[in-house]
């Protein structure tokens, strides 16, 4: 079995060929740029083991350094593109990362000066090597001729399948975020497992609209395509005009993305769901999808739907099957896949898995890891759900105050520790509230100290200048007071009790 990115590259090469891989790549083509792209990053000093942060939207050039990275011995940590430049920082200095490739201005912000003013602000400072695309793209390649092809050969030969592919971080419950570290062979594995359900074939093309930053669009996305042969079609942002366009010029036949997505496209005025019919298969998930949706989607866009649950430590755990109901794709998670094994803990039903592709461990926070992977190795995922009697899983509550908007997690903690740098702010809690467009979005409860008059916009804009945009609360309400256990715990459930009622 193939166990490391660089071999997988290597045999999609003489296996698919110049099938299309990547924006005009076939696949012999697409191995022969990530090599240029390891000789570039060994020539900028990357050393085997050394880390390269990614800060980029979806692109080529992010799946060349992506691949390029791992071809070089090198670790990938990915930065989430909705992060500030205070954010990017913090993942890039406790990744521990010797490089960073970074996007230009990009959605009106310049990611390079906001890291830099960040860092100046900070005194932290910042990656030595420091590419950014497209600017510097073709300089940075260029810097790579002097590095033979057998010297980049030779680091892909040394990777070992339990190497560290790749750290993404992500927002623990206590608001600080986590490097969430897995080996060549488990990111293989979740690969292989979500395409051989979902029948990736070299004849697909995957549009993937779903972050490469996260794991679902590295793992489900890139990796899922090296390892089936199916073409990468990323797109940067969603935008429900130019995602209809793509389906229909490069007749897309897999789309996974959340709920929002496709409700996005069927409802949109201008849509023309008769250019769509190239569509074969929507994965969905990340939050509750009505019986209804399932059926919609499924009569007009003509595509066979499946939902499936995972998180960053585990990444796919569970998947519906082709062929499943409507009723069973819409409400539950599918049933154990990548050689999970999944089980309800008791008291409290508690979501655990425990197989071969559960992450390594937290990077450098071995009291996190031990909290999350117990003596059994069973990952405790904070979620909790119930199993029928075919195995299939169904979500019913979270454990963690995490709510998902838009399909991004949002930790309430995060925002009510950005919120307590805020003068004015005696106490905050945060919770997710249901959205009919996002799914859920944070509501602040804030308790004023006295003599501050903060407004409703002050705080939102005080939270825009520290958080990426979908955590920030899209909505305020000031109280004297909020209601507390005898351990002084705020008791958030009667806050969303409330604010359900109402």
């Amino acid at each position: 079995m193939i166990a490391t990115i660089p071999a997988a590259l290597a045999s999609a090469a003489r296996e698919f060929g110049s099938a299309p891989a990547l924006e005009g790549l076939g696949w012999d083509r697409l191995f022969a740029e990530v090599r240029r792209v390891a000789r570039a990053l060994i020539a900028g000093g990357i050393d085997p083991g050394d880390r390269l942060a990614l800060w980029a939207p979806n692109s080529a050039p992010w799946v060349l350094t992506a691949l390029g990275a791992s071809y070089a011995g090198a670790t990938l940590v990915p930065v989430n593109t909705r992060f500030t430049g205070v954010e990017a920082l913090d993942v890039i200095h406790r990744g521990g990362a010797r490089g960073l490739v970074v996007t230009g201005p990009f959605l009106g912000t310049d990611r390079l000066a906001a890291l830099r003013a960040a860092a100046e602000e900070e005194g932290i400072p910042l990656p030595r090597l420091v590419v950014t695309i497209p600017e510097g793209w073709d300089d940075f390649l260029a810097g790579g001729e002097a590095v033979p092809d057998g010297e980049a050969d030779a680091r892909a030969a040394a990777v070992r399948p339990d190497d560290v592919a790749d750290i993404l971080f992500t927002s623990g419950t206590t608001g600080r975020s986590k490097g969430v570290m897995s080996a060549h062979r488990q990111s293989l594995a979740v690969a292989a497992a979500w395409a051989g359900t979902a029948g990736l074939t070299p004849d697909d093309r995957y549009l993937v609209v779903n972050p490469f930053f996260n794991s679902f669009g590295l793992k489900a996305g890139i990796l899922a395509c090296l390892v089936s042969g199916a073409a990468i079609v990323p797109q940067a942002v969603f935008d429900v005009p130019r995602t209809m366009a793509l389906i229909r010029e490069e007749r897309i036949t897999v789309l996974p993305g959340p709920p929002t997505l496709y409700s996005s496209l069927m409802d949109h005025p201008d849509a023309r769901l008769d250019g769509l019919t190239s569509l074969r298969l929507a994965v969905t998930g990340a939050a509750t999808v009505p019986p209804a949706l399932v059926e919609r989607m499924r009569k007009e866009l003509g595509a066979e739907v499946l939902t499936a649950y995972g998180l960053t430590e585990a990444v796919v755990a569970t998947m519906c099957r082709p062929g499943d109901d409507a009723r069973t794709v819409a409400e539950t998670c599918g049933r154990a896949a990548a050689g999970f094994e999944v089980r309800i803990g008791e008291p409290g039903g508690e979501v655990l898995l425990r197989g071969p592709n559960t992450m390594l461990g937290y990077l450098d926070d071995p009291a996190a890891t031990a909290a999350a992977i117990d003596a059994e190795g069973w990952l405790h995922t904070g979620d909790i759900g119930r199993l029928d009697e075919n195995g299939y899983l169904t979500i019913t509550d979270r454990l963690k105050d995490m709510y998902i908007c838009g399909g991004f997690n949002v930790y309430p903690a995060e925002v009510e520790r950005a919120l307590a740098r805020l003068p004015g702010v005696a106490e905050s809690a945060v919770i997710g509230v249901t959205d009919p467009r996002l799914g859920e979005v944070g509501r602040a409860y804030v308790v004023r100290r006295p003599d501050h008059p903060l407004t409703e916009a002050e705080v939102v804009e005080f939270c825009r200048g520290r958080l990426a945009g979908y955590k920030v609360p899209r909505s305020v309400e000031f109280r004297d007071g909020l209601p507390h256990n005898a351990s002084g715990k705020v008791l958030k459930y009667l806050l969303r009790a409330e604010a359900v009622d109402g």
